[in-house]
């Protein structure tokens, strides 16, 4: 039994057929047409607009939907009745040989995740890269398998899980999100990110951020590599100091003076994969290469234009408080800051301070107004608030000076007025362009 017709769902639904097993795909919302055709095509059975619950019940076994709360009616019923449930990513996983490197945490995962990717293309591997990026796991290893995969994995991927093991686990970082879904217990949220970890044995790789109190004491029986910026590291690990990367592995040196991104954030996904870049055998000469000339994601940071002078940086996937804290961190001009969505539990101390040093003004736009505004406007003395991405763009064009930087990282989900933070980042762009 397959609930939810997602993009990990069909994925899961395709793989299980060609392993020879009946499969049912149940849907409480509508299924795409796009979607029903591919069902129909492997001729998978489906039903949508609600779960039939003695169908479901009859499930030896459940692959979940990372998007469905563990507090749902029907996943009551099948904890009850003692029905096992995975995440995709478990399914996925008993069907591959592949060397599995795996990544977590709040922040930064997809730009890791696509970076170490590109290092491992570049160096004429075979590699997938999937999770909670592009395309799906399962939907792949249907088509074949790979030497290499490269997965980014969040916390509701992870809390499905039961056998799988990456060869290498990276946790970049752990900081407050997605509350709404643990009970607003950051505990259980933190709990969720180290199951990352729980199945690795000696010969396993876990790659951590040393500088994080969540993770710096984790337990685990992998071989553990830090990382970090506030230390120097003797012996295995990176650490970065005089502006170069330096990884040390088994008494072997490398330094990296050029990146490709900049920021606090990004030297610490950049450490991250190039320390697994190393545990896989790539040649330091590839390493360096790809950490030049690699392209980080739409929407994360990313410069639009420039027009009279003003800055415009969509951020639009910074959807808590850490991600733009780390956006904020790496602007060096006085900030206009377009934020607001649908708030997922935020805790506003943890930017309160550096949102006094480099903002001028804020735009509120979207659910989140009347907190934002609450807790900002004895910081930042010019609080706007508007009801469409147009309006938001034209009233921070309008309070901006030239030299100035009008950066949308919200800090918040987009359900309220986009698909996602795609469509958002999107509209932002095309408002942009239209000034």
């Amino acid at each position: 039994m397959v609930l939810g017709a997602g993009e990990s769902g069909i994925g899961a639904a395709i793989l299980a057929k060609k392993k020879g097993l009946e499969v049912f795909v149940s849907d409480s919302g509508t299924i795409t047409k796009e979607n029903k055709k591919v069902l129909s095509n492997n001729e998978i059975k489906w039903e949508e607009a609600g779960h039939t619950l003695e169908k479901v019940l009859l499930a030896d076994e459940v692959i979940k939907s990372p998007g469905i709360s563990d507090s749902v009616e029907i996943i009551q019923q099948l904890k009850k009745e003692g029905i096992p449930m995975i995440s995709e990513v478990e399914f996925a996983f008993r069907y591959t040989k592949a060397k599995v490197v795996a990544i977590t945490g709040s922040n930064g995962k997809t730009t890791t995740t696509l970076l170490l990717g590109h290092i491992l293309k570049k160096a004429g591997l075979d590699v997938l890269i999937a999770g909670n990026i592009g395309v799906g796991f399962a939907k792949e290893i249907a088509k074949r398998d790979y030497d290499y995969i490269v997965l980014e994995l969040s916390s509701f991927q992870l809390d499905g899980i039961k056998e799988f093991k990456p060869n290498v686990a990276i946790i970049l970082n752990i900081t407050p999100d997605h509350l709404e879904r643990y009970n607003n217990d950051f505990s259980k949220y933190v709990a969720s990110k180290l199951r990352i970890t729980m199945n690795q044995k000696k010969q396993d790789v876990l790659i951590f951020n040393a500088d994080d109190n969540q993770i710096k004491n984790l337990k685990t029986k992998a071989k553990s590599i830090p990382f970090t910026l506030e230390n120097q590291i003797d012996g295995d690990g990176t650490f970065y100091k005089n502006n170069k990367i330096n990884i040390n592995l088994n008494n072997n040196k490398m330094t990296i003076q050029e990146l490709a991104l900049q920021g606090r954030h990004n030297i610490y996904n950049s450490m991250a994969a190039a320390m697994a870049s190393r545990i896989l055998d790539v040649k330091d000469g590839i390493i360096k290469q790809s950490m030049l000339d690699f392209q980080n994601i739409e929407h994360r940071l990313e410069y639009v234009l420039t027009v009279h002078g003003i800055d415009f940086i969509n951020d639009s996937k910074a959807t808590n408080v850490n991600a733009t804290w780390y956006a904020l961190e790496s602007m060096t001009k006085s900030v206009i800051w377009i934020v607001g969505g649908v708030d997922k539990g935020n805790d506003y101390d943890e930017i309160q301070e550096i949102v006094k040093q480099k903002v001028k003004a804020i735009i509120c736009l979207g659910d989140s107004n009347k907190k934002i505004q609450k807790y900002f406007k004895k910081i930042v003395s010019n609080i706007e608030t508007v009801s469409s991405m147009e309006e938001a763009v034209r009233i921070s064009y309008q309070l901006g000076d030239k030299g100035d930087v009008v950066l949308l990282s919200p800090t918040c989900a987009s359900f309220d007025m986009f698909d996602n933070f795609e469509h958002r980042g999107q509209t932002f762009k095309n408002q942009v362009r239209k000034l």
